[in-house]
């Protein structure tokens, strides 16, 4: 795998960088309820700012369509990440605006239908706004769209702290991991997880499923996989489940966990979620988590703090460990 050329190395002062950010936040009643991905994006933020750049910051929430529907907007994204950034971010509506402040942020990129299809005359419009491509959205970089993959055919691209961080900390799980490595899958989005299963194990000693996995009996038929043997109704993993669960984590030097493994915001199917995390969150194996469900739970139950390290790649973490190429990270020369 190629070295990834990071901001540590580009040349920033008075040059006008676009930053494919990560900005999939839940947002209710104009707020942002949780604001973990923004967080993560502050230090290279501020790394930019420091080195004199000026920046734009464009990114999408949810799935507009290719519409402008105001449910979706960034305004309030804006507004929010202006106050932890303790400096006012200009928001722009329009793709065309001459606007020349030096902190913008544009308008949902999923806005324009040339974003997701990977329009060159899009990406080509959207990089006459900048010198230098920065890609600090590992947990889009799995989408061939034009704001990840375009716009690094069109300017010198580098990627942010955190998107330098997160393949090299799935890397390692990949390259040079302690044994045994256990994979922990769960969760209601089963579709693209089924998938990969098969390429998981040819990665860990042991695959532990829960969540709606644990219906799929055609996963049975791969190795290393270990399903529950009782279940809470159809909502949880039962007690037995957690004990042989606890056994394989116990045997783990390193441990990756995407997807609750029962309806973990329900009381009566929140426990197995709840034991594993606090069991991960003492364990002397390495942890690696993701998942924005995942995130959720283990924040919930007290526990987000014990993980060794933490992912906001989601998808794109569990196509990056499956060993799929993922378009951003081809489009700037890793493969």
């Amino acid at each position: 795998m190629a070295m990834l050329k990071t901001i540590e190395g580009a040349n920033l002062s008075g040059k006008k960088v676009i930053l494919r950010a990560d900005l999939d936040v839940p947002i209710a009643e104009g707020e942002v309820k949780d604001d973990y991905r923004l967080q993560a994006l502050l230090p290279t933020l501020k790394y930019l700012l420091g080195r004199k750049a000026k920046v734009l910051v464009v990114g999408h929430v949810g799935r507009p369509e290719g519409k402008r529907d105001l449910q979706f907007s960034l305004r309030p994204i804006t507004t929010h990440l202006s106050r932890l950034l303790g400096e006012e971010i200009t928001f722009v509506k329009d793709i065309n605006s001459e606007a020349k402040f030096s902190l913008m942020m544009l308008e949902n990129l999923r806005f324009w239908p040339g974003e997701e299809k990977n329009n060159s005359a899009f990406a080509k419009k959207l990089a006459s706004r900048g010198d230098i491509f920065v890609n600090e959205a590992f947990a889009a970089s799995h989408r061939e769209h034009a704001s990840i993959v375009g716009l690094a055919e069109h300017l010198p691209s580098y990627v942010g702290l955190h998107f330098a961080q997160e393949v090299k900390e799935l890397g390692g799980v990949l390259e040079n991991p302690d044994r045994p490595l256990i994979f922990i899958l769960g969760g209601a989005k089963t579709e693209t997880k089924v998938s990969l299963v098969k390429d998981f194990a040819k990665v860990a000693d042991r695959i532990l499923l829960g969540g709606l996995l644990m219906f799929h009996n055609e996963l049975e038929r791969i190795p290393k996989v270990l399903f529950p043997v009782d279940a809470v109704e159809t909502y949880d993993i039962g007690p037995k489940s957690i004990k042989l669960f606890l056994e394989e984590i116990g045997r783990a030097r390193t441990i990756v966990w995407n997807g609750p493994l029962g309806k973990w915001e329900d009381k009566p199917y929140s426990r197995s979620t709840r034991v594993i995390a606090g069991e991960l969150a003492k364990a002397d194996a390495r942890t690696v988590v993701g998942g924005g469900d995942t995130i959720a739970a283990l924040s919930a139950f007290g526990h987000l703090e014990g993980m060794d390290y933490i992912s906001l790649g989601g998808g794109a973490m569990l196509e990056f460990l499956a060993g799929k190429k993922l378009p951003g990270l081809e489009a700037l020369g890793y493969y």
